[in-house]
């Protein structure tokens, strides 16, 4: 935990994460002057914020807005909604609106649960809301959804203001001197089932130089590596995909590219590869959820054959 000046976070992570959405999404941010620091882990902050981003933006197929609002907000009494109750004090409201599909009445309240989601077999795992809700939570915040079908979403974030209670300092993270030391290109095959993660990750790794050849499965990464004579450089995969996992497509990729670096992205633990099957050389692993500044640095290290 830090002191967060949500002002200057939002700013900075606008600014990254408008040149990702595209063209067809308007990423619009309005500050209250008057809005104080908070305590929260800065780092997974910025991961709910970018989750959220991630969901309008695919809830938007044909474009629209994204709107991010920041307002000091006090609350006189007690709060109740959605069996929460939001104790008196001063808070940092922060909503999140999109101009999406919307989510159905008898969906809504089931977004924060664990597992839920609104996806297809097959579409990829989900919302990741209740991650969102367990960093909130962790913060003593709280979050709320409402939802117009046809018209979109709106999460609302309470944060409680900084009231000058000792907070720990954060030492500045090694990885960020990586990420300005190491300026490096190279080829990455990102093999993703998900759509808008598969899109942001291409977006910001290609932003850093890196030329990035797509897959939205493991089957279709194994065609494209058996007519292709390039030289790929790394691996870039889902653990758990539809049809065949990472490690089964890595272990499967055409013979003669033995010294391509594989970073593996899962949302839980290493115990997701089968018992009593053999490490895949020069394989590190990258947990959900990641920043994109996590996920280029990790690329990088790899690479380099450096710790991240």
């Amino acid at each position: 935990m830090e002191v967060v000046d949500l002002r200057t976070t939002l700013s900075e992570l606008t600014h990254l994460l408008d040149r990702l959405v595209g063209e067809k999404v308007h990423l619009e941010l309005t500050h209250d002057p008057s809005l104080g620091p908070v305590p929260a882990d800065k780092r997974q902050l910025e991961q709910v914020l970018m989750n959220l981003v991630v969901n309008a933006w695919d809830a938007m197929a044909d474009g629209g807005k994204i709107t991010i609002d920041t307002e000091a907000y006090t609350v006189t009494e007690v709060l109740e909604r959605d069996s929460a109750a939001v104790p008196i004090g001063d808070y940092a409201k922060v909503t999140v609106c999109d101009e999406g599909i919307g989510i159905p009445p008898e969906q809504l309240s089931k977004i924060f649960e664990p597992f839920f989601t609104t996806k297809k077999t097959g579409e990829g795992t989900g919302l990741g809301l209740s991650t969102a809700y367990g960093i909130v939570k962790q913060t003593c915040g709280f979050i709320f959804a409402e939802s117009v079908v046809g018209h979109g979403a709106s999460f609302t974030f309470l944060f409680p203001m900084f009231d000058g209670a000792t907070v720990a300092t954060p030492l500045p993270p090694a990885a960020k001197l990586v990420e300005q030391v190491v300026q490096d290109t190279g080829v990455i095959m990102l093999v993703e089932d998900e759509a808008p993660v598969r899109a942001f990750a291409s977006r910001a790794l290609k932003m850093k130089g890196f030329t990035v050849i797509e897959a939205d499965c493991a089957e279709m990464a194994l065609e494209k590596l058996e007519t292709m004579d390039t030289k790929i450089d790394m691996f870039l995969t889902d653990v758990v995909m539809p049809g065949l996992d990472g490690p089964t497509w890595v272990r499967q990729a055409p013979k003669g590219r033995p010294d391509t670096r594989v970073v593996f992205v899962l949302g839980y633990a290493e115990d997701a590869f089968k018992e009593g099957e053999q490490a895949i050389p020069n394989a590190v692993f990258l947990p959900k959820p990641f920043s994109l500044s996590e996920l280029t640095i990790t690329v990088k290290a790899q690479l380099h054959d450096e710790p991240a």
